[in-house]
């Protein structure tokens, strides 16, 4: 290996890249979970994380570079058991073999976060968490709902967040357990009794936590329950780097709770900039649209038709004489047109003796149609006596009428060849005759031949 034989010695530095090498091709090393508990934890200025991870008999060196970290759900410590994912590779400056590792959470949360997976696809394939389904939040809320438990700081900082930025809003809480196995019933029951209540937009959720303490925001009764609601739901659970799966679900995520209040509640003196700009900005409107429309009517009532009304209308009638005028000429001389052509023709219809031609035409059709039958009749009874002369003919002439009268027809055994020679047939043939009211099957012993070639 590494351009040696066996039997050469190793430098330091090829033994522990060959080391490098065997390790980076098995299989098992280049990805492997492994569990224990941190130690020696150090986290670097650039951000990599440096800890040894141990059981109760051996321990081995680990990194976690700041690409990884990003992802981490929680800030590991010394004392921590946690579950990693990774490669084993070696550290050729010092020889040292270590973990490096891509992802790491406690132990316990690796069964939370499969069930997490598996539930959020599942939902997901049913379409809980489609944008179609999102509803707006109200522009300017007059009551709003907050789902969280009554102690801690997120009902605290969600009431304090609302009344600073517009006291006018009325806030209905219904504290609720948020974690503990009686928590998920609760928060959607309720949910649902908030559907009931005269609220604008409600608030679901609470500070942050562990996964295991959050995870009453991922039962699939509390997902359905808000994908339920037909009031607009605000989910926020947790920190910022905390996700649920009401987040998913809920019409919009808030980071915080802080930021849900903040999302839920326009600032009263905002609101009232904003009114007041816009009332200006409609006044404006308004005075420059009066300015326009009573400029139109100065402009209006300048021109001669409102000077002198009178007169524009004694125009207007003398005109509208003369349309009448020229609409009834150019109307009714047509008319007197057709009428008069009209007439001329019905007089020339009248001379052609309409009447009389077409009882002149009938009898000539009766007259035509009795020749027409009287023809048919006589050439189908010639018809039918040549067509019986002929069937008598062709009967007389008919094998079936010679049979008859005592003659026959021989076959061989199969039918299919008359037998028209003595020389056809051989002794021991079998044969079929055929007479005029049946067949015959016979075998033939003998036969004899006349001098001429006639039959005998």
């Amino acid at each position: 290996m590494l351009g040696r034989e066996r039997e050469e010695s190793f430098t330091i530095t090829d033994l522990v890249r060959y080391l490098t090498l065997v390790i980076e091709q098995d299989g098992v090393l280049s990805q492997i979970s492994v569990q224990g508990e941190i130690s020696n934890f150090k986290r670097h200025a650039r951000g990599h994380l440096y800890f040894t991870l141990k059981d109760e008999q051996s321990q081995i060196r680990a990194v976690m570079f700041a690409g990884n970290t990003r992802r981490l759900r929680f800030k590991p410590k010394d004392g921590d058991d946690v579950l990693i994912r990774g490669r084993v590779g070696v550290y050729e400056r010092d020889g040292q073999v270590q973990l490096y590792v891509t992802s790491m959470q406690p132990r316990g949360v690796g069964d939370l976060y499969a069930a997490f997976q598996e539930l959020k696809e599942k939902l997901e394939k049913e379409g809980l968490f489609s944008p179609l389904f999102k509803q707006p939040l109200p522009f300017f809320p007059h009551r709003v709902g907050v789902i969280t438990s009554a102690h801690g700081a997120a009902v605290r900082d969600i009431i304090t967040t609302i009344q600073r930025r517009n006291s006018a809003v009325n806030i209905l809480l219904l504290p609720v357990p948020v974690q503990g196995p009686e928590s998920p019933a609760a928060v959607a029951e309720a949910i649902r009794q908030m559907n009931d209540c005269d609220v604008d937009v409600m608030i679901v959720g609470r500070g942050g936590g562990s996964l295991e303490e959050l995870w009453a925001f991922n039962e699939e009764v509390v997902v359905r329950s808000i994908y339920e609601s037909k009031i607009p739901v605000v989910s926020a659970v947790g920190h910022e780097t905390d996700t649920s799966l009401t987040d998913f679900v809920s019409d919009v995520r808030a980071a915080t709770p802080t930021a849900a209040a903040e999302l839920v509640t326009p600032r009263l003196d905002e609101q009232m900039y904003r009114f007041t700009t816009l009332e200006s900005r409609l006044i404006r409107a308004q005075r420059r649209q009066l300015d326009a429309m009573q400029e139109r009517l100065t402009h209006a009532m300048s021109r001669p038709p409102f000077r002198r009304p009178r007169t524009r209308l004694d125009q207007e009638q003398q005109r509208l004489d003369y349309l009448t005028t020229d609409l009834v000429r150019t109307v009714r001389y047509p008319i007197l047109r057709q009428h008069h052509r009209l007439e001329h023709l019905h007089t020339r219809l009248l001379a052609q003796r309409p009447h009389a031609r077409l009882a002149e035409m009938s009898d000539r059709w009766i007259r035509l149609t009795k020749a027409c039958k009287g023809e048919m009749s006589r050439r189908i009874h010639e018809g039918r006596e040549q067509w019986l002369r002929r069937l008598e003919r062709l009967d007389a002439i008919s094998p079936l009428k010679v049979m008859s009268r005592g003659y026959s027809l021989v076959y061989r055994r199969n039918e299919t060849e008359l037998v028209r020679s003595v020389k056809q047939i051989e002794p021991g043939d079998l044969i079929k005759v055929r007479l005029a009211d049946g067949k015959l099957k016979a075998q033939v012993w003998g036969w004899e031949e006349n001098p001429d070639g006639r039959i005998r």
